[in-house]
């Protein structure tokens, strides 16, 4: 095998244990999305654009001198005849399987250089579609705990309100009740003052009476007297 070619059958294996590293469960999508965004790999990925369509251009490059290499030897082996020399026979045999190969390294190693960036592109959404998910959880977890303790205020709000009220009306009650005792005590006292009064005009009627009864009996004494003396 050439050197060129045993760099691309290099480069896929390399791209295999690349591929079972970003399928098989070694790590979690927010620790490949974490060394993603690496500072060394964040100073690649502004020509990383340019560093894969390089790579793609040489893949697709190697495969068509492969398919080239293939179209070459097939033919080659369909226009020999069959008294061909057989170590001619061999050495085509073996260019077209060399030509076969090299295109099946090729063809791989440029399937999976497409399969590992999109891989890379897949794993990078997940962890932020992970990591949205868990701010919008922790943003409802947040919500509700909040609503819950805004519905506790408001019901000691509300308890609070119907406490005030019903102190109020206690209030208003006491502040009733304080002006009917005082309405109380000023009907009794204008009853004494009444009763004081009525009892002091039936003893000035009955001193009346009695000096008109008095002066009554004079007035008789006085008319009898006068008789007697005519």
């Amino acid at each position: 095998m050439s050197l060129q070619w045993t760099l691309i059958a290099g480069f896929l294996y390399l791209e295999i244990g690349i591929v079972l590293l970003l399928v098989l469960p070694v790590a979690s999508p927010r620790r490949w999305n974490s060394l993603f965004k690496s500072k060394f790999l964040q100073g690649l990925q502004r020509q990383a654009g340019v560093y894969f369509m390089i790579l793609l251009a040489v893949l697709v490059l190697f495969l068509l001198d492969a398919i080239r290499e293939m179209r070459k030897y097939s033919n080659t082996e369909s226009e020999e005849h069959g008294h061909a020399h057989l170590d001619r026979e061999m050495q085509g045999s073996m260019r077209l399987f060399r030509a076969q190969r090299n295109f099946y390294i090729s063809g791989f190693a440029l399937f999976l250089s497409l399969v590992i960036r999109r891989l890379v592109i897949l794993i990078s959404a997940q962890a932020t579609l992970q990591a949205q998910s868990e701010a919008s959880m922790r943003q409802a977890q947040s919500a509700t705990t909040a609503a819950k303790s805004l519905l506790a205020q408001r019901g000691e709000i509300e308890q609070n309100d119907s406490n005030e009220a019903h102190d109020k009306e206690i209030t208003s009650l006491k502040n009733k009740i304080t002006e009917l005792e005082d309405d109380l005590k000023l009907e009794k006292k204008d009853k004494s003052a009444l009763k004081q009064q009525a009892d002091n005009l039936a003893k000035e009627y009955d001193r009346l009476a009695e000096e008109h009864s008095k002066l009554q009996k004079k007035v008789t004494i006085g008319g009898v007297g006068d008789k007697k003396e005519e």
